[in-house]
């Protein structure tokens, strides 16, 4: 595991200077703190930092071919490189180390950029060719490594974090007003943007080429058809499951150095514990954490699931000391980021490297096999449908303001009256400027906010355009394309990547996707249980029944005791102070509010207030150390073009 960095000149006169490279990865040393590697010639610079797993000796990075005109950085674990490398090995090429990342620079000699499909695992690289002068970047296919670029007088720039563009130039820290309004719908920003308006993600599952100072992207895979096979019976599904589950695990536990697994006590990580605890000779090392509001405290599941496969178990209380942690965590990520498991996320990946370098976890699993609560959420809210559209539109364009903010049912009818593709949507949002929000924002944003394309339309568009001819599976479609890698796997990645941990996730080894994937919805949501037939699985493979049929809690977190108990005071005073005010994104009446609503227990507003919060947090975290500008909206050059 490695971050990546690097510039490619405006043309061949350029020189760029090792120490601007070396700059860059300064500031991604705990993404990898074992090494640091920068190749440089004429208008080209490469840089990595490295986090040691496979080939310590040997695989210092950049690496490059036999006659060193391909040059490679790369971040990731490709899990199938012994078949590749043999393959490659017998048609003549010539290997120097024994690391993956070599691997990509002989396929691509063979391939082209066609390479990457033959790639098995979770990366992000940028490989240099010489001859060709073209720069071949690449992400994997679920997006679980980052990959951010941006373009800047003739320059390309990329870079496995933000701050690393950055600060090779700092003019691009232009505020993306329009990414900002994502993240109030949705509380992350997806790709391909970021918080900045110059600076871009690449999606996962695609290409980007430089040559001749011109870029281009494509996608190079996607997730096929829903719901295509059926399997005859039960048993045969699970044959079909078992070994393609128990293989995924299996290659994922490949390392050169300590490796253990993320146990929350749910399904998904309790599969991983029991597939690893078979494919090992020795006990596996266990990772848990535990909250004292025991409605949300799930160690004693993980603790019994650790007792059943003889695990070598560690476990954590998190008590947050949210001063510290909430500067840490808004500094790490970059972009304001408003979910809170990542506090929790962070806790145990900071337990696990006290003991081990990689650690296994079960994301993926809820997206895959229709896990979430909020699929059986929209199941129940199907029924409302007979409520006539030309009724549903009187409300919510007539009545919805008029009533009391703080009336019960108000948004529940707001959403009940919504067409199922903007209802789920909707269900998803936590703060949408478009209608029911409107209150907490100032009038200036509001009327900047109006000029754009409403945010939830690529979701809606997503959704409707999904490869499936049944809802769940539509459902199930867009949050593999949206909430998947913009918020579970940036969260993970930045978690672990911030304590110098690597984590692997057997779920979306993209092999087993593909067939969970095209597995009939009867599979995995039957007689009302979510999961159906990964829960059979784990029963077949020894995991307690007590912790497969339960409710749901994966790493869920007591914010609602966290704003009325640890962040109550710091929270009214940070959210209502001056400073924050005159940023002009917010009306000081609905704020208050909002606040009052759920310190009095009206309402469970602690969705609305953390990411209010949080996005303070990150102009304060990250804003003031990467950017000079005052983000006010009425200074960035978006919101100007969309009132001109």
């Amino acid at each position: 595991m490695c971050g990546i960095a690097g510039i490619i000149g405006a043309d061949p006169t350029d020189r760029i200077d090792p120490a601007e490279i070396h700059e860059m990865c300064q500031t991604i040393v705990h993404r990898g703190p074992d090494d640091e590697g920068i190749y440089t010639h004429g208008h080209v610079g490469l840089g990595m930092r490295r986090l040691s797993i496979i080939d310590l000796s040997t695989g210092h990075q950049p690496i490059h071919n036999e006659d060193k005109t391909i040059w490679i950085v790369f971040n990731g674990e490709i899990y199938n490189f012994p078949e590749l490398r043999a393959g490659l090995e017998r048609r003549g090429h010539r290997f120097y180390t024994n690391s993956d990342t070599e691997v990509i620079v002989h396929l691509y000699e063979d391939s082209g950029s066609d390479c990457v499909k033959q790639l098995r695992g979770m990366f992000a690289f940028a490989l240099w060719d010489e001859p060709q002068q073209r720069l071949l970047a690449a992400r994997d296919r679920f997006g679980k490594k980052p990959l951010h670029y941006a373009l800047s007088n003739g320059r390309f720039l990329f870079g496995s974090e933000i701050k690393a563009l950055l600060t090779a130039t700092p003019e691009l820290n232009d505020i993306n007003a329009r990414a900002l309004l994502s993240y109030f719908y949705f509380g992350y920003i997806p790709d391909p943007q970021t918080a900045f308006t110059s600076i871009r993600k690449l999606p996962p599952g695609h290409l980007l080429e430089f040559i001749d100072g011109q870029m281009r992207t494509r996608k190079y895979w996607d997730l096929p058809a829903y719901g295509v096979h059926d399997p005859e019976s039960e048993e045969e599904c699970l044959e079909d499951l078992e070994p393609r589950m128990a293989e995924a695990v299996r290659m994922r536990m490949i390392s050169d150095v300590p490796l253990g697994a993320l146990l929350s006590g749910g399904v998904d990580s309790s599969v991983v514990v029991a597939l690893m605890s078979r494919a090992s000779s020795a006990p596996i090392k266990t990772f848990s954490i535990g909250f004292r509001d025991q409605d949300f405290n799930e160690a004693s599941h993980a603790k019994l699931v650790a007792e059943t496969f003889g695990t070598e178990h560690h476990e954590f209380v998190v008590e947050p000391d949210f001063g510290s942690v909430l500067e840490k965590l808004t500094h790490h990520m970059e972009e304001p980021f408003a979910d809170a498991s990542m506090v929790p996320t962070y806790y145990v990946c900071e337990m696990a490297r006290r003991h081990v370098t990689v650690a296994l976890a079960g994301d993926g699993g809820d997206e895959l096999f229709a896990g979430y609560d909020r699929y059986q959420v929209e199941r129940r809210r199907s029924w409302f449908e007979f409520i006539p559209s030309w009724a549903g539109r009187l409300y919510r364009n007539s009545l919805f303001s008029r009533l009391p903010s703080g009336l019960y049912g108000r948004r529940l009818l707001f959403n009940l009256t919504l067409p199922y593709a903007d209802r789920y949507v909707d269900n998803l949002s936590i703060l949408p400027a478009e209608k029911r929000e409107r209150p907490v924002f100032s009038d200036e944003f509001l009327r900047s906010a109006d000029n754009f394309a409403s945010p939830s339309q690529f979701y809606r568009d997503c959704l409707t355009g999904a490869p499936a001819h049944d809802r769940l599976s539509r459902l199930q479609h867009l949050d593999v394309k949206t909430y998947l890698p913009a918020d579970i796997l940036t969260k993970v990645d930045r978690m672990s990547m911030a304590n110098s941990l690597e984590v692997r996730t057997p779920f979306l080894d993209h092999v087993l996707a593909e067939w969970i994937t095209s597995l009939s919805p009867r599979w995995k949501f039957r007689n009302r249980e979510p999961k159906y037939i990964l829960k059979k699985l784990a029963e077949r493979i020894g995991v307690p029944r007590s912790v497969l049929y339960r409710p749901k809690q994966g790493f869920a977190v007591p914010l609602v005791h966290w704003l009325k108990r640890d962040l109550k005071d710091n929270l009214l005073d940070l959210l209502l102070e001056p400073t924050t005010l005159q940023r002009g994104y917010f009306n000081p009446q609905g704020l208050r509010q909002l606040i009052q609503e759920h310190l009095r227990g009206r309402r469970d507003r602690s969705a609305e207030l953390w990411t209010l919060l949080v996005f303070e947090l990150w102009q304060r975290n990250f804003l003031t150390s990467h950017t000079n500008s005052t983000t006010h909206p009425s200074q960035s050059r978006e919101f100007l073009t969309a009132q001109a």
